[in-house]
């Protein structure tokens, strides 16, 4: 049975058990957590999560570095946070991680354009990183969830095709593409083929509109994408990873989730 969960928003109370409580409000099954709250609050967060029922699905950020980092004590220290959040995940049931192979550290399209390293050296560091990382899921009955972002955002995986041959260039088992509605938007060119093409592969999923605003405001075809995910039998769990535009912020958000509920009755989800 697909969840929806959300990560956390400016508009949510401080308290990890208050925050629980204020996804279950809202609509939502489920909290997409700050790694944060794994390496620094977990014993609040297991609490919080036991004390109000409200389970925390999977994990996003909160981590230092990145698995394709330039540097390469910092591509070690992301290995090292991420490893400890899996391992924390695994005792408190949540399912992965959602891991980029970086995020704002380079792109092609915006100058200088020319990367520090090259191709062959950007595949060598994020196979070398996802190696340790797939021991650790394997310890740990976890995964890590890994998100090809636009091209604007990252240089090295900005499509499923390219995450998804990275995967299997690895034998990963434990390795799952996270497919995001606001980046396939960008460099999908079909977002219902793509997902199906990679359909023993998807794992885990983004909702954000066109714009990265909550679904629902704005042009996004979410029914036709959710028909693929239909068709792919996909049974995981959908996290909305959007900013909020417009007032009354919380009754907006509340909205989006209705809205998106109704797209995965149109589509058979």
């Amino acid at each position: 049975m697909i969840r929806l969960a959300t990560q956390d928003k400016p508009f949510f109370p401080g308290g990890l058990k208050e925050k629980l409580e204020e996804v279950r409000a809202l609509g939502f099954d489920a909290l997409e957590a700050d790694g944060d709250a794994f390496l620094n609050h977990f014993e609040e967060l297991e609490r919080a999560a036991k004390d109000t029922g409200v389970p925390v699905s999977s994990v996003c950020g909160g981590y230092r570095g990145w698995i394709g980092d330039f540097d390469e004590d910092r591509r070690k220290t992301a290995v090292e946070d991420i490893t400890t959040i899996l391992e924390r995940a695994g005792r408190l049931g949540a399912a992965g991680i959602v891991v980029p192979a970086a995020w704002g550290m380079f792109s092609l399209r915006l100058p200088p354009m020319t990367p520090p390293r090259d191709a062959k050296g950007d595949r060598e560091a994020l196979l070398d990183s996802l190696s340790r990382l797939e021991k650790v899921c394997e310890n740990t009955g976890t995964k890590v969830f890994l998100e090809p972002l636009n091209r604007y955002e990252d240089h090295m995986l900005n499509t499923l095709d390219a995450a998804g041959e990275l995967i299997q260039a690895g034998g990963f088992s434990h390795v799952k593409i996270m497919a995001d509605f606001f980046h396939m938007n960008i460099e999908e060119q079909d977002i219902k083929k793509s997902l199906i093409k990679w359909k023993e592969l998807i794992g885990h999923v983004h909702l954000a509109d066109s714009h990265r605003y909550q679904p629902g405001d704005g042009h996004m075809d979410f029914v036709h994408g959710f028909d693929g995910l239909r068709e792919i039998g996909f049974d995981g769990t959908m996290a909305f990873e959007c900013r909020v535009l417009g007032e009354p912020t919380r009754e907006l958000y509340k909205d989006s989730v209705a809205y998106i509920r109704r797209c995965m009755e149109q589509a058979g989800l």
